[in-house]
């Protein structure tokens, strides 16, 4: 069984989370609570596999509680489940350790199965933060350095794991969200060759797909 603990401030989503996932025999509600800190309180004295949490709740939203979640002791997985996807909230969640991002315009089913995913140490994202999160890898923010500079020091930490040059470049237009297709174009390269280079950096980084890799390198880039 995996248990589950579900934060919304909101009582009809708490309920009706708690009535949904109860309907699957894998998963089992240990409890709910209303925001990121009673969370935590409660995930420190009680089992809980995965956290199922909303984004913006008062007293402490989603992202301050997936903080103090992942620095217990032993902690849990946090998929945040919620109506927002602002650029800060779901760099912040994912920088903070949370493990999935869901839109709650996703159906039961595919909650469940986030649930199951991230227990299993997969990171989830919505196809639609997916491409959000490469917008903001080709937008550097403000202030930040230089993004030739980013690039160079995000390519010597991938270099450190054994990437290639051609391979650090390759990982770089995968964040961007670009095609293998669009790639091979762009390295001059065919589609089966970008194929091949992708599987081989995957099991490098030990990541499942081009979604993580994204992913991956926005954290990467956030480092620098």
């Amino acid at each position: 069984m995996i248990k589950v603990l579900v934060v919304d401030d909101d009582p009809f989503i708490r309920e009706s989370m708690h009535v949904i996932l109860d309907l699957d025999k894998e998963l089992q509600v240990v409890g709910v609570s209303q925001n990121g800190r009673e969370a935590a309180e409660f995930a420190a004295v009680h089992p809980v596999d995965v956290v199922l949490m909303d984004i913006r709740m008062p007293v402490c939203d989603g992202v301050e509680g997936t903080k103090l979640l992942r620095a217990l002791p032993i902690p849990p997985a946090v998929l945040i489940l919620t109506t927002f996807d602002d650029d800060d909230y779901i760099a912040q969640a994912i920088r903070n350790g949370a493990n999935g991002y869901l839109l709650k315009n996703v159906s039961p089913s595919l909650i469940i199965n986030g649930i199951k995913t991230v227990h299993q140490g997969t990171m989830l994202i919505h196809p639609d933060i997916a491409r959000k999160l490469a917008g903001m890898l080709e937008s550097p923010r403000s202030g930040s350095a230089e993004p030739s500079y980013l690039f160079d020091q995000a390519s010597k930490s991938l270099a450190g794991q054994g990437l290639t040059q051609a391979e650090c470049q390759i990982v770089r237009h995968v964040a961007d969200g670009q095609s293998n297709k669009e790639i091979a174009s762009s390295l001059f390269l065919s589609e089966g060759t970008i194929k091949n280079y992708i599987s081989e950096i995957l099991n490098k980084l030990e990541l499942r797909d081009r979604t993580q890799l994204a992913i991956y390198y926005l954290k990467l880039m956030q480092r620098m």
